[in-house]
């Protein structure tokens, strides 16, 4: 595992990211429900808080930053439960893992022919 941290810029989830974000991931699969994502939806706060999270992961879904939600121990399965509410696509997400603006990160893959 040790090696596993030294890749740059790519968080590795362990055993220990999975303990710190359960309250997260239990959240975000409840998204699979619409009763559950429209509740969200309607007060987010009382939402957020019914499920445990720490300050660390309700300031990272009220950014809506998907970092900041792998680094508070979310899953990216889970998280994309999320992302999907506002929806916000992989391209979304690449270009915030990139720190690109959208355009900036799809005229990239354009350009790798991706």
């Amino acid at each position: 595992m040790d090696d596993l941290k030294g890749i740059p810029g790519t968080p590795v989830f362990t055993g220990a990211e999975a303990s710190e974000g359960l309250a997260l991931n239990k959240m975000c699969f409840s998204f699979n429900a619409a009763a559950n994502r429209e509740e969200f939806l309607k007060d987010e706060e009382a939402y957020m808080t019914s499920y445990g999270l720490n300050e660390k992961q309700k300031a990272a879904i009220r950014a809506r930053n998907v970092l900041q939600l792998i680094a508070a121990g979310g899953n990216v399965y889970y998280l994309a439960k999320f992302a999907g509410i506002f929806g916000l696509n992989v391209q979304d997400i690449g270009a915030q893992q990139t720190g690109m603006t959208i355009e900036a990160f799809k005229a990239h893959l354009a350009a790798q022919g991706v």
